[in-house]
């Protein structure tokens, strides 16, 4: 079973110095991250779904072995909120096509204030097809109850276990993977701060947990403000034997 860590994006000014020589162009930020980490968590569609061009370039960009996971547009998830998603589906399936065998998993985030509705995310689950694999971050407390992480498992898709802000850290697996979003330590602000070292040993058994039971298992760092996710996803990495 395979355990891949890596980061919530890749293009930080704040992270010269960290992840790549200060001044370093925009452009070759990525052949960098690659350097370091084998996946690697887009952020940018949720604001534009990019082209089925720009998918084609990281496709013969990355190296062997490489998976970019991608966020659904909020067009989808919080404009339309999953409601007639067969455009958005249709769509998507287009650009994993172009990624081949790039792809990692789509993230589905809903809004905080779109309740639970069992009908509709199985409505837009039911659609998705078999070969893309998904999992959903819910944001609004109603979701967290077994008959919807029953409903994820009947499909093969993740719930996604969260860190950060007061976010429920709930450690349900409910497909063949686990994914994993940490935003920060912080209590009260997402994406500020560094975990400890006792709290990267700690989520470093989980994964071993995970990886035991027979599960593929993603972790991305989204506490990116100065550079932590970089230091975070290396640690972590070492306290698993991937240093």
């Amino acid at each position: 079973m395979s355990i891949r860590i890596g980061t919530s994006g890749w293009s930080y000014d704040d992270w010269d110095d960290v992840l790549y020589p200060a001044g370093t162009a925009v452009r070759d930020r990525l052949s960098h991250y690659v350097r370091r980490f084998d996946t690697v968590e887009l952020n940018a569609s949720f604001y534009h779904w990019p082209r089925d061009q720009a998918f084609a370039g990281w496709c013969r960009r990355l190296p062997d072995g490489f998976a970019l996971s991608v966020k659904a547009p909020r067009e989808l998830t919080h404009a339309k909120k999953l409601r007639a998603p067969e455009e958005w589906i249709e769509r998507i399936a287009t650009s994993w096509h172009a990624l081949a065998d790039k792809r990692g998993i789509l993230l589905v985030q809903l809004p905080p204030g779109m309740e639970r509705d069992d009908t509709r995310l199985g409505y837009f689950l039911d659609r998705l097809p078999e070969w893309i694999r998904v999992a959903v971050e819910f944001r609004h407390p109603t979701w967290h109850h077994p008959d919807v992480y029953a409903l994820l498992g009947h499909h093969g898709a993740a719930y996604c276990v969260m860190s950060g802000a007061n976010l429920p850290c709930i450690l349900e697996a409910t497909a063949p993977f686990v994914y994993v979003r940490l935003h920060g330590p912080d209590p009260n602000q997402l994406y500020v701060g560094s975990y400890s070292d006792a709290d990267l040993q700690w989520w470093a058994g989980r994964v071993r947990e995970w990886q035991d039971d027979g599960r593929d298992v993603f972790v991305y760092f989204n506490n990116t403000i100065e550079g932590n996710a970089v230091r975070n996803a290396d640690t972590l990495r070492g306290l698993l034997g991937q240093a």
